[in-house]
């Protein structure tokens, strides 16, 4: 069994600030783990311009707001995607709303 957790990271005021820069710190921060980042983002295509997400350093989902990430869907779908298992992953996230169990 891998004991290995996959990272999930909020995009916006999580890894990329709302100017659309990189935020070092957490970056930095995650770079110090070898495990999988994926970075979360209900973003749509001008949104992912207008936060510049192509700086993403990390594999990148969005579901472009269909659902959005406060839906449990969106989480059954990334989980899906990525052949993942909730207990598996942690996840970095700004909104407190999305951080309860």
């Amino acid at each position: 069994m891998n004991s290995m957790k996959t990272i999930l990271v909020d995009a916006i005021d999580g890894l990329i600030l709302k100017d659309g820069t990189v935020f070092e710190a957490m970056h930095q921060l995650l770079e110090t783990y070898p495990q999988r980042k994926i970075v979360l983002t209900g973003a749509n295509d001008a949104q992912f311009k207008q936060f510049n997400l192509h700086l993403c350093p990390y594999d990148l989902f969005t579901l472009k707001h269909n659902p959005e990430k406060t839906d449990p869907r969106y989480f059954e779908i990334l989980l899906q995607t990525y052949n993942l298992k909730a207990e598996d992953t942690v996840f970095f996230e700004h909104n407190p709303l999305l951080t309860r169990a």
